[in-house]
């Protein structure tokens, strides 16, 4: 299966130095939530090892865009031919929820009742939820679920079959 990744040519520099790509402790900005994402891809990804995790788009992602780097960051498109089981796909906007701590409701009364402590399920059980896709929710509520995201562990070179470099654009952010 095709998936890509963005990454900075610095990145895939090192990468080439050591014949594989991979996750680092450096780049963690959710430190508590890239290990529970971790335990969750030992969990459910056989060939899994540990590593921290590469984060990889579904559909291919546009080069154009300003939200993957800060504005005139050399960076390189990479797409990957991986196993599917080798990957662990989740709702990226439902991520954002685990990434700030938050609960992953599926309506907004369960948010409610979440809020009010009468919720047997604990907001660490809710994240799960980003995995289940066919799961049935208010979209008005979560949205429709329409961006999805992969990661896996250590990718070596012979997975990549193509790189694109590119500078980032920059945005009114940046």
């Amino acid at each position: 299966m095709i998936y890509w990744s963005m990454q900075t040519l610095e990145v895939w520099k090192q990468a080439q130095e050591t014949g594989y790509l991979e996750g680092s402790s450096e780049h963690l900005m959710f430190p508590k939530q890239y290990i529970w994402m971790m335990e969750q891809m030992k969990t459910r990804l056989p060939n899994y090892k540990g590593e921290y995790p590469i984060w990889l788009w579904i559909k291919k992602p546009d080069m154009r865009s300003t939200a993957h780097f800060e504005g005139g960051t050399k960076c390189v498109r990479l797409t990957i031919d991986l196993k599917e089981t080798d990957v662990l796909i989740s709702d990226l906007d439902r991520w954002n929820l685990v990434l700030n701590n938050g609960f992953c409701s599926d309506n907004e009364h369960e948010e409610g009742e979440f809020n009010k402590g009468i919720l047997e399920m604990t907001k660490e059980e809710s994240w799960e939820r980003i995995f289940d896709l066919n799961r049935a929710v208010d979209v008005n509520w979560t949205g429709n679920g329409a961006w999805l995201q992969g990661t896996t562990g250590r990718i070596y070179l012979e997975k990549v079959k193509r790189v694109e470099q590119y500078i980032s654009r920059k945005s009114k952010l940046y």
